[in-house]
């Protein structure tokens, strides 16, 4: 019995990760040009400086914002237990250092999760018109534009990848968060 119900758990686990992936792979590219990007926080090292998952965010939304000038940046994350500061701001700051004038970054810096990015972030953007951009890792980036969706927002986005020597730790995670995600839609 017991094992049964164990590989039960192993299947519907392979299914979701499975499905997961799908859903990774197949996010279509951003079809136009966005009024607002929105790059969802990562960890700050302890000695202040972006991590190499929160850096692949930031080079991503950069490359972006390098064809398409006209829209604002907008930072969105709080402060970990071993950060020095908030993720928003060390991204802006990293972000002004290779060429965002300042005057085109805004900083949300109290979220502590994405449906909290989103809703600290509408203080900066017109969610009933403006077209949104969510960056992210590509292994959260389904579950972001959806919980944007959810959210009232006409969102797309890109995915920095995600190294290879985090992709079990961060998939996992991620189906978790999927199963998060539903159980509280449910309820």
């Amino acid at each position: 019995m017991i094992f049964r119900l164990l590989l039960l758990c192993v299947l519907l686990f392979s299914a979701a990760l499975a499905a997961l992936v799908i859903m990774e792979k197949t996010v279509p590219p951003p079809g136009g040009e966005a009024d607002v990007i929105l790059i969802l926080g990562a960890q700050v090292k302890e000695d202040g400086t972006v991590s190499v998952q929160l850096e692949g965010r930031l080079q991503a939304a950069l490359s972006y914002w390098r064809e398409h000038k006209d829209c604002m940046i907008v930072t969105a994350g709080g402060q970990g237990k071993n950060e020095p500061a908030p993720e928003a701001e060390v991204m802006r700051d990293w972000l002004a250092e290779n060429g965002v004038p300042a005057d085109r970054i805004r900083c949300e810096s109290r979220s502590a999760d994405t449906k909290e990015n989103l809703r600290f972030a509408e203080e900066y953007i017109d969610k009933e018109n403006a077209r949104l951009l969510v960056v992210t890792s590509d292994y959260h980036l389904p579950r972001a534009i959806r919980i944007a969706k959810d959210a009232g927002y006409r969102a797309e986005g890109i995915g920095a990848p995600t190294l290879p020597q985090w992709w079990i730790k961060n998939h996992f995670r991620e189906v978790l968060a999927w199963g998060k995600y539903f159980l509280r839609k449910i309820i």
